[in-house]
C-alpha cells in the first residue's frame, strides 16, 4: 500500500510526518500523523496510537499537544490518525459536527448509508497498524494506545475488545458510556441502528465488565470544569464503578478547577501520559 508524505518538519532531533494513502478498509484517501523519535533512525521502537475527538483531524494532536519532546526522550513512535473518513459523497455527512465527518466514533457502521465507509474501528484496529508497521521501523509486540473525548473513547473500547492487544491505555476526559449520553446515543442510533443491545459492544462501561482479567492499567484525566462532564456526556463515574467491581486498576484524576476539555488541558498532562505509557512499552 503506497504512502504519500505530506509534510515533515524536524522536531526535538526527530521528525513529525504526515503520509497520506487509499485505505481499503474506509475506502476513501486518509492521513495520519507519526513521530519518529530519534531512536527510531537506530533501532525499532514501540509504537503508541493517539485517538482523537469529535470535528478533529490528523493535525489536532500533532500541533497542540506538544507530546514530541517527551515522545523523542523515550523513544517512542506515536501515530495520530483522522477521526473519520473525508470524502465519501454520503448524504447528511457534513450536516452536524457530531456525527458523520470529523465522528467517526471508532465503529464498524452496520447502517446504510454509513457502513461501506465508516469502519474506523477496523481501521485502527487491523488496517493502520499493518501499515505503520510494514513501513516503518517498529516493534509489532509493543503496542499502546490513547485518546481524547471520542477518541479517549476509542482508545478504551479498542484496548477492552482486544485483550492483550495494547500494553497500556489512557485517556483524557473519554466518553465513557456512550449509550446513556447524547453524543453516543446519535452516533451509536445513526450507524449501529436503533437495536441499543448493540451499541453495547462499543461501550466502555459495558465493556469493562465482561473483560477478562485485571491486566490492564488504565490512566484517565478528566479537568474539573470540562463544560461537556457537566453536560453528562462522559460520565467517568459510571466506568469507574463498573472498573471498582470488576478490580480493573483504573487511576482516575479529576484536575482541579479551571481545566477544560482542550487542548490545553491535554498539554498540561501529556507527559504523564507519555511516561505512563513508556514504563509499559520499554518494560
Amino acid at each position: 500500500m503506497a504512502l504519500k508524505q505530506v509534510s515533515s518538519n524536524k522536531v526535538f532531533e526527530g521528525f513529525q510526518k504526515v503520509f497520506e494513502h487509499d485505505s481499503a478498509e474506509l475506502k476513501c484517501k486518509m492521513k495520519f500523523g507519526i513521530y519518529l523519535p530519534p531512536k527510531a533512525e537506530t533501532a525499532k521502537c514501540p509504537v503508541l496510537y493517539w485517538l482523537s475527538g469529535l470535528t478533529c483531524t490528523e493535525q489536532n494532536f500533532i500541533t497542540k499537544a506538544g507530546f514530541q519532546q517527551a515522545a523523542a526522550e523515550h523513544g517512542l513512535i506515536v501515530v495520530a490518525p483522522d477521526t473519520s473518513p473525508r470524502g465519501c459523497n454520503i448524504e447528511g455527512e457534513d450536516e452536524s459536527w457530531d456525527f458523520g465527518t470529523g465522528a467517526g466514533f471508532y465503529v464498524d457502521a452496520t447502517e446504510e448509508p454509513w457502513k461501506t465507509n465508516y469502519r474506523m474501528y477496523s481501521y485502527i484496529k487491523d488496517e493502520l497498524p499493518k501499515l505503520i508497521n510494514a513501513n516503518f521501523p517498529t516493534d509489532p509486540e509493543r503496542m499502546s494506545i490513547f485518546g481524547h473525548s471520542m477518541g479517549g473513547h476509542g482508545a478504551l473500547i479498542l484496548a477492552l475488545k482486544n485483550p492483550g492487544k495494547y500494553k497500556s491505555v489512557s485517556a483524557f476526559a473519554p466518553i465513557c458510556n456512550p449509550i446513556q449520553c447524547q453524543w453516543g446515543k446519535k452516533a451509536l442510533g445513526g450507524y449501529l441502528g436503533s437495536d441499543v443491545s448493540k451499541w453495547e459492544a462499543y461501550d466502555a462501561t459495558q465493556l469493562v465488565k465482561s473483560y477478562p482479567d485485571s491486566h490492564l492499567d488504565i490512566l484517565i484525566d478528566q479537568g474539573k470544569d470540562d463544560q461537556f462532564l457537566s453536560a453528562g456526556q462522559l460520565l467517568p463515574d459510571n466506568f469507574i464503578a463498573a472498573c471498582t467491581e470488576r478490580k480493573i486498576p483504573v487511576v482516575f484524576r479529576l484536575q482541579q478547577a479551571g481545566y477544560d476539555h482542550s487542548y490545553f488541558f491535554i498539554a498540561t498532562f501529556i507527559n504523564d501520559h507519555i511516561k505512563h505509557h513508556a514504563k509499559y512499552l520499554n518494560a
